[in-house]
């Protein structure tokens, strides 16, 4: 299905039961993913929670509409504050467990943290940011030179489409802008007030331990913390089962 909110058409799916008859998890992805990407892991997730599940396509991502760049720096807080309010009341999504990774994580806690975000019950931060570190810098770069010279471009263009451009320059530009080593929601996180799982690979090439540590020190609410050794940036991905079992268990004690 797609819809159109804050203005824009959104590549997205619905799994399992509709908002009235159970929580509904919603995905947001990484900086470079997209409906697709998630792969069979929403399906598996909802099956194992008896869950609805929201998956999409972000602004400018997938089959969505594009985004030209340059985006603005605040691109994810807009996103929090802005369109994504406007996704679940137009699917009528009631009660709402975020599921977010890397950028996704960041728009998850700055929703939650909004006061309008009442019937968010819990978030799941995948490779969360919090503010920008010198290990992303260096790992975005390098995707700029992938993009340019490798195949990752091909890659890409798979799930994006048209779009694949677009995605990730107004990704790769938004990170490497000078003005964006200043970017930091830690501000929010008194407001996150949810229960959360934070999700983090120990071998995380965009991240490191200091977000989880940032995420548990300054949210309102209880956080729970699962780091995965021999894991990546995409623990859904690297260490699939374990994050399922994790996140599993999280939604039925939020139930």
């Amino acid at each position: 299905m797609d819809l159109v909110a804050d203005g824009q058409r959104v590549e997205a799916a619905w799994l399992g039961p509709p908002p009235g008859a159970a929580p509904t998890l919603v995905f947001l992805h990484e900086g470079l993913g997209s409906l697709s990407l998630w792969r069979d892991f929403p399906a598996r997730l909802a099956a194992a929670t008896g869950c609805g599940a929201l998956v999409m396509s972000r602004w400018g991502y997938g089959r969505s509409d594009p985004v030209v760049p340059p985006r603005p720096l605040s691109y994810m807080q807009d996103e929090a504050l802005r369109a994504l309010p406007d996704v679940l009341e137009r699917t009528g999504v009631r009660r709402a467990i975020l599921f977010g990774h890397s950028d996704g994580a960041s728009v998850a806690i700055v929703h939650a943290a909004a006061r309008t975000a009442s019937l968010v019950r819990g978030v799941v931060l995948e490779a969360p940011h919090v503010f920008c570190e010198d290990v992303s810098v260096r790992s975005i770069a390098a995707a700029a030179e992938a993009f340019r010279s490798g195949d990752l471009r091909a890659r890409l263009e798979r799930h994006h489409g048209a779009n694949v451009d677009g995605a990730f320059h107004g990704w790769n530009r938004a990170w490497l802008d000078p003005c964006f080593r200043a970017w930091n929601i830690e501000g929010y996180l008194p407001r996150l007030t949810a229960p959360a799982l934070v999700v983090q690979g120990a071998d995380d090439e965009y991240g490191t331990l200091a977000q989880v540590d940032a995420v548990e020190r300054g949210a309102g609410g209880s956080v729970e913390r699962l780091v995965l050794a021999s894991c990546g940036h995409s623990p859904h991905r690297d260490q699939g089962e374990a994050v399922l079992a994790a996140t599993a268990a999280f939604v039925r004690r939020l139930a």
